[in-house]
């Protein structure tokens, strides 16, 4: 009997805990400031694929972390000199259900292909200041907003 009641009340604390390392986790990797974004991981099922989680600038380099990882390990690394953002787009079909309106989406070229990134405005406005930010002499890789939108 005694030990039923141990397991049941194991059950919350070890979700708590679990939780607790999660928010441990984001905490210390955006210490230094960070943007919520969602990064589509696969195109399989058009609309779907999106993953939740959050970007920090690291000199020319976007670190992009899953939201619900233990990872301190980014799941992506783009780098600014290699990056092309080539549509600014609103979510369109079922994306409209998993984002709210102040959505935006980048689809942008990297050397690993296309990559799909959901941010909102005020973000999108600091990721471009920082693509538009390479160093002299690197690649173009600037997103013009006088060029018309695909």
């Amino acid at each position: 009997m005694i030990e039923t009641i141990l397991a049941v009340a194991a059950v919350p604390v070890l979700a708590g805990l679990a939780l607790g390392v999660l928010f441990a986790r984001r905490a210390f990797l955006t210490r230094d400031g960070a943007i919520a974004m969602a990064v589509r991981l696969y195109q399989r099922v058009p609309g779907r694929g999106w993953a939740p989680g959050f970007g920090r600038f690291d000199q020319g380099r976007l670190a992009w972390y899953r939201m619900f990882s233990y990872s301190l390990r980014p799941k992506y690394t783009l780098d600014r000199v290699d990056m092309k953002v080539e549509e600014r787009r609103n979510p369109e079909g079922a994306e409209r259900q998993v984002f709210p309106p102040s959505i935006e989406i980048l689809c942008c070229q990297s050397p690993r292909g296309q990559v799909e990134l959901a941010m909102t405005q005020s973000a999108m406005t600091g990721f471009l200041s920082w693509l538009e930010a390479a160093p002299p002499g690197a690649a173009s890789t600037h997103y013009h907003p006088d060029e018309p939108q695909r």
